[in-house]
């Protein structure tokens, strides 16, 4: 069966955004998480940033782009949940470790980290919803 098929015959609450709608977040989400990600990588090669908080952006980006191969590759809801709570709790880290560096930085998450709380409810409904399937 093909992953789209998998997932549209799963159990979603009524407010799922439409594959469409969840597209689009990502793309504004992607340029910002690369203009970001990118800055606080190159600041922490160049010694102007701790390498601690780079680690904060690079377990981030890990567990955002295991993402869809664990949920449509391996079809793991369970696993999957785990993951964008790892996602979703980075952020937080992220933020408040850059933030005595560059503000700017942190705040440029703020769409990202509403995103990802809208991804992780829905996520963890449709885990709890699919949970004997």
């Amino acid at each position: 069966m093909e992953f789209r098929d998998w997932y549209n015959a799963l159990r979603k609450p009524s407010w799922t955004p439409e594959p469409e709608f969840i597209g689009l977040m990502w793309q504004i989400i992607y340029p910002i998480i690369i203009v970001t990600f990118g800055f606080v990588f190159l600041q922490a090669v160049r010694g102007n940033l701790p390498r601690t908080v780079a680690l904060v952006f690079a377990i981030n980006l890990a567990a955002n782009l295991v993402f869809t191969p664990i949920q449509f590759g391996l079809r793991n809801l369970p696993l999957a949940s785990i993951d964008i709570l790892i996602i979703w709790g980075t952020i937080i880290w992220m933020v408040m470790s850059v933030w005595t560096f560059h503000r700017w930085i942190a705040f440029a998450q703020i769409p990202y980290f509403a995103w990802v709380s809208v991804a992780s409810v829905l996520q963890l409904s449709i885990t709890w919803m699919n949970r004997g399937s």
